[in-house]
C-alpha cells in the first residue's frame, strides 16, 4: 500500500495594487450610472458582499481607458506570472525545496490565455529542471483551486516520492468592461479580484494534511449559471442564473453524494470549508448545510480582505483555516462553471 499524499505547504500573493471597496464604488457610480438606467438599484452590489479591500494587477486608473486583447493579454502574462512566482516561492520556502525539486507543475487559471503557458514562462526565474512535467488547465473557474489539488494529488499518488507543485492564479480584474452595460457585469465589478496560490503535494515526506479522497458533482442543464464569453473587447462574465438560491437548494445533496462515494458522511466532517463567492453565497451555504452563525468566519475574513479572486480564493481559506489549527478532517469545496462542484477531503497530518 502506497503511502497517502501529503500537502506539505501552502503559499499565497496578491498584486500591489489596492483596490478600496469604497472607491471602486465611487468609480463605478461615475462611470455607469448615466449609462445604465438600472444601476442605481444595481449600486447595493458594492456594500453586500462584505468586501472591504481587493488587489489588483492594474491601478483603477487603467481599467478605464479603452482596452481590448492585446492589452489584457500583456496585463494577464505580466500579472499572472509575477503572482504566479511569488506564490510558488512562498510555497517552496515553506516546504524547505527549491524549485528544482518539483517533478510536476499544474497550472491552473481561466482568466487569461498564454502560449506557452505561465510555469513555461517563469521556468528560468524559478529554476524548474528541464525535464519538469507541464500540466497547463483552463476552464475551471472559481472550482480551479479545488480541483486543481485533486488532480495534483492523483498525479503524486500515481508517481510515490515525486514533488507535485499546483499553482492556481487568476487576474479576474481584467474581466472589468467599461463598455459592458450589463447587470452581470456591475457584479463582476463589485466582486472580483487577482491572486494566486501554490500547493506542494508528495508522499514521502511528512506534510501539514493528507489528501483523503476528492470529488466532484456537475448537474446537467447548468451552462447558463456561469461563464465567460468571447468578445472582441476581452472576455465578458456571464451570470445568467442567482448562484445563491442554487447553491441552497443543490448543494447539500451533492456533497453528500461526493463523500458517500469516498465512503465518508457529513458526520465525519469536522469542518466545511467553501469558495466564498460572495457574502449571499456564504449565507446560502450555511443554510444549505445547517451551519451555526460564525462556522464560515475564516470564509468571510478571506472575502473581506481579499474579494473573490476566483480559483485562489478557496486556498487562501485553507491557508488561514490551517493558521487558527486544522480540525481532524476538512471538506473544501467550490462551485465553479460546468455547473460544478468539487471537493477534496484533508486530514490532519499530526
Amino acid at each position: 500500500m502506497t503511502d497517502p499524499v501529503k500537502l506539505m505547504a501552502v503559499g499565497t500573493a496578491v498584486p500591489p495594487y489596492v483596490l478600496e471597496q469604497r472607491e471602486v464604488a465611487r468609480v463605478a457610480h461615475k462611470n455607469f450610472s448615466g449609462r445604465f438606467g438600472d444601476f442605481e438599484r444595481l449600486a447595493r452590489v458594492f456594500e453586500s458582499p462584505g468586501i472591504v479591500t481587493r488587489y489588483a494587477v492594474r491601478p483603477i486608473e487603467w481599467y478605464l481607458e479603452p482596452l481590448g486583447w492585446p492589452e489584457r493579454s500583456a496585463a494577464y502574462i505580466d500579472g499572472a506570472s509575477k503572482l504566479f512566482v511569488e506564490a510558488t516561492q512562498k510555497a517552496l520556502d515553506a516546504a524547505g525545496l527549491k524549485a528544482t525539486a518539483v517533478d510536476t507543475i499544474v497550472t491552473i487559471s481561466s482568466t487569461g490565455i498564454a502560449t506557452p503557458s505561465l510555469e513555461a514562462r517563469v521556468a528560468d526565474t524559478l529554476g524548474f529542471r528541464a525535464d519538469v512535467e507541464r500540466v497547463p488547465v483552463f476552464g475551471l473557474g472559481c472550482a480551479g483551486g479545488v480541483s486543481g489539488l485533486s488532480i495534483a494529488s492523483r498525479l503524486a499518488q500515481a508517481r510515490p516520492g515525486s514533488v507535485v507543485l499546483m499553482v492556481a492564479v487568476e487576474t479576474c480584474t481584467l474581466s472589468f468592461r467599461m463598455d459592458e452595460m450589463t447587470s452581470a457585469n456591475i457584479v463582476a465589478t463589485s466582486l472580483f479580484a487577482d491572486g494566486a496560490a501554490a500547493c506542494i503535494l508528495t508522499t514521502h515526506e511528512a506534510g501539514i494534511a493528507a489528501i483523503e479522497m476528492s470529488g466532484q458533482h456537475m448537474w446537467p442543464d447548468t451552462l447558463d449559471i456561469m461563464g465567460w464569453s468571447v468578445d472582441p473587447e476581452g472576455l465578458g462574465v456571464i451570470f445568467d442564473r442567482a448562484i445563491p438560491p442554487f447553491a441552497e437548494q443543490h448543494m447539500l445533496p451533492a456533497i453528500t453524494g461526493i463523500l458517500a462515494r469516498g465512503g465518508l458522511s457529513l458526520n465525519d466532517v469536522d469542518r466545511l470549508a467553501f469558495h466564498p463567492g460572495g457574502t449571499k453565497v456564504v449565507t446560502a451555504l450555511e443554510r444549505a448545510f445547517s451551519l451555526d452563525q460564525g462556522t464560515l468566519a475564516e470564509e468571510r475574513s478571506i472575502l473581506a480582505d481579499y474579494g473573490n479572486m476566483s480559483a485562489p480564493t478557496a486556498l487562501f481559506v485553507l491557508e488561514r483555516i490551517i493558521a487558527a489549527g486544522l480540525p481532524k478532517r476538512t471538506l473544501l469545496t467550490a462551485m465553479g462553471p460546468g455547473f460544478t462542484a468539487s471537493s477534496v477531503s484533508l486530514l490532519n497530518a499530526a
